[in-house]
């Protein structure tokens, strides 16, 4: 795999970055239409394909919060056609990474030495690279290690990532009103993940917080080898949940690891109130009994309790059930808002109470089957219904609290892994935590 000497990181050159993308992907269409002329029957997959790549093949040497997009973007897999799927997903665990002089020139700025100073053994070839950093192997005092470090420059071009995408997002999505504080939720979480003096904290709180829980590991964190870009953990033996998904298994094993998958969230939710944000696969391992793997703290979301209350109450299903509750906690919620025009207030009640009907489904069962395409297909149903609705461009889609868009994001993705896992959930069980 081709090894990166350079990362763009100023603004001229991530636009230049992006426009030369822009310009293979019209060239896409033009082949498409032109293909189109001479047959007719020619369908969209080729261009899906060509197009998935190019963009892949753009931002994964931008790597950062540009990189982040396409990985938040493999998880929406009701909403993408497969072939981006596909390609992005690769994000996750898969993309080029830094060359060996990169790396060692990256310990001697925030250590004063070179890595085989600082340990007994370290591989300067990288096991696996992400969006933000990559991973390689150490060993000290016979112990194996994992040693994350971040690219150079990543933190430095999140706001001109966020700057790019803005106007892309205001004029596909009709956004308006706060949308200001939307995109500065985002901004600060991806300024949080570069952050690996705060990463570390997080990390040692979760282990520690969630020590409780059964069938579920986390690393231990070693700060007198980390610093603001390179946190050193220890080496955890497993395979990564994706994989580990397309192999075969017991019902019983894949019980297991989706039981402990979902106990983690809801037990962070419900009990600390502030969860692990970045539910993707790259950021879980599956050892051999069967237990899951946390490796990354990176993304971290605080629910303030004038948030969670609300929140917990508008996806109780009795709440579905009471026409003058549920309405109250959309208001109070910013779903519903006074400056409406009363066909918007009708139009996006009627749009939640569909949503969250579906959302629910799994809470009105002691234990709920995820492997279940009944409910996997009523969410892409959601999801195609919304991409395809007028409507909703035609109106201000700028709802709900700031919150929203890392809730929603975790419960959806948590969803989406316990459907790879084909796990079956007892619903409540994490309940016994809480006492």
């Amino acid at each position: 795999m081709k090894r990166l000497d350079h990362i763009p990181t100023n603004k001229i050159e991530r636009v230049t970055k992006l426009v030369h993308t822009g310009v293979k992907i019209g060239g896409n269409y033009l082949k498409y239409y032109g293909q189109r002329m001479v047959n007719p029957e020619t369908t969209k997959d080729r261009l899906h394909e060509d197009n998935a790549a190019d963009i892949y093949d753009g931002l994964k040497e931008l790597k950062g919060s540009a990189l982040k997009v396409a990985q938040m973007l493999s998880m929406e897999k009701n909403l993408l056609p497969q072939s981006y799927v596909e390609k992005f997903s690769l994000s996750q665990f898969s993309v080029p990474p830094l060359s060996a002089p990169l790396v060692m020139k990256t310990f001697k700025k925030y250590f004063g030495v070179e890595p085989n100073v600082l340990f007994d053994e370290f591989s300067p070839e990288s096991i696996n690279a992400a969006s933000i950093g990559q991973v390689h192997k150490a060993r000290k005092n016979g112990k194996d290690l994992a040693v994350k470090i971040q690219y150079p420059g990543v933190r430095d071009s999140i706001g001109t990532d966020i700057a790019l995408v803005k106007p892309i997002a205001l004029r596909m999505f009709n956004l308006q009103g706060t949308s200001d504080e939307y995109f500065q939720e985002v901004e600060d979480k991806l300024m949080e993940e570069t952050d690996y003096t705060l990463e570390l904290e997080q990390s040692e709180a979760v282990r520690k917080d969630c020590a409780v829980l059964e069938n579920i590991r986390f690393p231990q964190y070693y700060p007198e080898l980390s610093c603001e870009k390179i946190i050193t953990m220890d080496w955890m033996q497993g395979m990564h949940l994706s994989e580990w998904c397309k192999q075969e298994h017991t019902q019983q094993e894949r019980n297991k690891v989706g039981q402990a998958l979902y106990d983690f969230y809801m037990y962070q939710i419900h009990g600390l109130h502030k969860f692990h944000a970045d539910p993707h696969p790259g950021n879980f391992l599956v050892d051999e009994e069967a237990n899951l793997i946390a490796i990354d703290f990176g993304c971290m979301k605080a629910l303030p309790l004038d948030f969670y209350t609300p929140y917990y109450d508008l996806i109780q299903p009795e709440t579905l059930d009471d026409d003058t509750l549920f309405t109250e906690r959309l208001i109070t919620l910013d779903v519903l808002k006074p400056e409406d025009k009363p066909e918007e207030f009708v139009y996006f009640k009627q749009l939640f109470h569909e949503l969250l009907n579906v959302f629910v489904e799994p809470y009105r069962h002691e234990r709920f089957d995820f492997s279940g395409e009944a409910f996997n297909t009523a969410i892409a149903g959601l999801s195609e219904r919304f991409a395809n609705d007028k409507n909703i461009r035609k109106m201000n889609t700028n709802r709900g609290n700031k919150h929203f868009i890392y809730v929603n994001r975790t419960f959806f993705g948590l969803f989406s892994l316990l459907y790879d896992i084909k796990a079956e959930i007892d619903i409540y069980a994490f309940k016994k935590y809480l006492d």
